[in-house]
């Protein structure tokens, strides 16, 4: 990214927060455009369900499989995220904006390296399994890290006879056994039921909504 689209990016918001050997840290990717209370939600469910020490809410810089045309700026997000996630074990941060890579496998390497004693679990909703198969080198994903999916309103048969649901389903893990997910060996992967919630960041953008 642009050295002048970072700017206005406190330079703290540009490095990974602090974590430590024998953390548990989930991390939840997305363009956060705009960020809501349905972020909130599936947050709240996977630091309660997994176990989580800490969840890192990962503002990318652009999604490469999304238009640029309706989005805000990079710092914006950033701050509007911050502004929302006012709950003490959730951290906001940016920097995968100063590695000039917007591809989760290339960040969730990164993480691997930098911090090998840190268990990660990647977490995701379902309507990004049902479509996970068109990210890049989305094998290496969840070769890299387990894979926590939080159940969305219309998509679960979807999620579940997805392609990538269907070449690791070899892997799945019922989701009593959610809290112990860290222990498991990538690939791993399970899918929580949840009470739902409708939210989206596209439809926020769509309908013109607050969300206060």
């Amino acid at each position: 990214m642009a050295g002048d689209a970072l700017r206005d990016v406190p330079p703290v918001m540009l490095k990974p927060p602090p974590a430590y050997a024998g953390m548990t840290v989930g991390l939840l990717g997305g363009s956060f455009n705009p960020p809501h209370s349905g972020h909130l939600h599936i947050s709240q469910i996977a630091l309660k369900r997994l176990g989580l020490d800490r969840l890192w809410w990962l503002v990318t810089p652009g999604n490469p499989l999304k238009t640029k045309c309706d989005e805000a700026s990079f710092a914006k997000r950033l701050a509007q995220a911050e502004k929302l996630a006012s709950h003490p074990r959730i951290d906001v941060t940016g920097f995968e904006a100063s590695r000039g890579s917007a591809y989760t496998a290339d960040m969730l390497g990164f993480l691997t390296k930098r911090f090998p004693g840190t268990r990660f679990i990647w977490v995701m909703g379902a309507d990004n399994l049902a479509t996970f198969h068109n990210w890049q080198n989305w094998r290496d994903i969840l070769g890299l890290a387990p894979v926590a999916v939080i159940d969305r309103p219309g998509y679960r048969y979807a999620a579940r006879s997805g392609k990538a649901a269907q070449c690791f389903a070899h892997v799945y893990v019922d989701e009593s056994d959610a809290y112990g997910l860290y222990r498991y060996q990538p690939p791993a992967w399970t899918l929580l039921s949840a009470p739902l919630s409708e939210l989206s960041s596209t439809g926020l953008r769509a309908g013109g909504i607050r969300n206060d």
